[in-house]
C-alpha cells in the first residue's frame, strides 16, 4: 500500500478517493494533513511526509534541505502548472519525481486575459468604481478606441495563447507572437505573425500579454524599464503569467510617468504578503491571482495530479507530466 499525503490542500480527499474507486485502484491510501495557518512550517511538513510515498502540496516551499529528508517519497504531484515552489535540482538528486498539471485552467486564464484587455479599453472596472463613488459620467477615464484592427502581442505560445486566438480573431484583431522556440511557419498555421525579437513585439503591439513560465535567468524580470519604454504610449500591458516575469517597480514607473496607457495584472511579485504599489495606481486593474479559478479547473487539476500519482505508485512507470525529466531514466521502481 502506497501512502500519499495531501498537505494543507484545500477541501477533503473525498473527490480523489471516489476517482480511485472508479479506476479500480485500491493500493493507494490518501491522507489529509491540515496544519491550519502555519502553512510554512518545514518541521510540520516533514512530520506529515516522513513515511509518505507521494505528496501533494499547494504553496509550501519545498527546499533542498526538506527534500534531503524525504527518504521514502517517490513523487511530489502539484495541482498547478508552475513548480517554482520546489527545488528541482534537489528533487532529482534525491530521486523524487515532480509533476505538474498543465492545461487544467487554459480556458479560464485565456478568458481572463482577453477580459482584462476589454476592461482596459472599455473602462468597465474604472467606471464601476466611479459610479459607486457618486459620479455618473461616461467620459471619465480618458479617450478610448475600437479594438478591431489593433495588434495583440503574445509573449510565448502555449495552450493559453492558442485558446485566445479564435476569440481575438473574432474581434478582428491582428496577432503577433514572440516565441523563440516556434517557427514562423508553425505560428502562421494559427494565423499568427512571428515577432523575430521581443523589441519588435513591444514596438508594434497595442496590447502586450504575458504567457511565460517563470524561468530564473531567462524570463525572470524580462519586462523592465527598457522594455516598457519601447511600448506605445497608447498601449496596455497584461500579465496573467507570474509576477516575477515583470520588474514591478519599472511597471509602476511606466504607469505613473505615462510610458504606457495602462495595465491589468492577475499576479504580483510579493503574493506571499499580498502587497504591491500597483494597488494604488488608478490606471492598473489588479485581480488576486484568480485567472485560473473555476469549479471545472479545480476538478481537472485534481484529476491530473491524481493520475500522476497513480502512474508512479500503482502503474510503476514514469509519470506523464514529469517536470524534472533528467530523472526519467534513473527512477527506481
Amino acid at each position: 500500500m502506497s501512502k500519499v499525503v495531501y498537505y494543507n490542500v484545500d477541501d477533503t480527499v473525498d473527490f480523489e478517493n471516489q476517482k480511485l474507486k472508479e479506476w479500480g485502484i485500491s493500493d493507494i491510501e490518501l491522507v489529509e494533513f491540515k496544519n491550519g495557518e502555519d502553512r510554512d512550517n518545514p518541521e510540520a511538513f516533514l512530520e506529515a511526509a516522513k513515511d509518505a510515498d507521494g505528496v501533494v502540496v499547494e504553496f509550501f516551499q519545498i527546499t533542498a534541505d526538506v527534500l534531503s529528508k524525504m527518504k521514502k517519497t517517490k513523487i511530489i504531484a502539484l495541482q498547478a502548472i508552475g513548480y517554482s515552489n520546489v527545488d528541482m535540482a534537489a528533487a532529482s538528486e534525491n530521486g523524487i519525481c515532480v509533476t505538474n498539471s498543465p492545461g487544467f485552467c487554459t480556458e479560464e486564464v485565456a478568458l481572463h486575459s482577453v477580459g482584462m484587455m476589454i476592461d482596459c479599453v472599455r473602462k468597465i472596472t474604472y467606471l464601476d468604481r466611479s459610479v459607486r463613488a457618486g459620479s455618473w459620467d461616461p467620459l471619465l477615464g480618458g479617450k478610448t478606441f475600437r479594438m478591431s484592427q489593433k495588434t495583440v502581442g503574445l509573449v510565448f505560445f502555449g495552450s493559453i495563447p492558442k485558446y485566445m486566438i479564435p476569440i481575438l480573431k473574432a474581434m478582428e484583431m491582428k496577432i503577433i507572437c514572440y516565441a523563440p522556440t516556434k517557427t514562423k511557419e508553425f505560428l502562421a498555421e494559427y494565423g499568427v505573425e512571428k515577432a523575430e525579437t521581443m523589441e519588435q513585439l513591444l514596438l508594434e503591439s497595442d496590447f502586450v500579454s504575458m504567457h511565460t513560465p517563470l524561468i530564473p535567468g531567462v524570463t525572470e524580470r524580462m519586462m523592465g524599464e527598457e522594455q516598457f519604454k519601447l511600448m506605445k504610449e497608447s498601449a496596455y500591458f497584461i500579465n496573467t503569467a507570474r509576477g516575477k516575469v515583470v520588474d514591478e517597480p519599472a511597471l509602476v514607473k511606466a504607469l505613473k510617468e505615462g510610458w504606457i496607457k495602462g495595465a491589468a495584472v492577475d499576479v504580483i511579485e510579493d503574493e506571499a504578503n499580498e502587497k504591491s504599489d500597483l494597488f494604488e495606481i488608478e490606471n492598473c486593474i489588479v485581480t488576486p491571482h484568480a485567472a485560473f479559478v473555476s469549479e471545472d479547473s479545480f476538478a481537472q487539476a485534481r484529476i491530473i495530479a491524481l493520475k500522476q500519482l497513480v502512474e508512479r505508485l500503482h502503474d510503476r512507470k514514469v509519470p506523464t507530466n514529469l517536470v524534472n525529466k533528467d530523472l526519467a531514466n534513473k527512477i527506481v521502481f
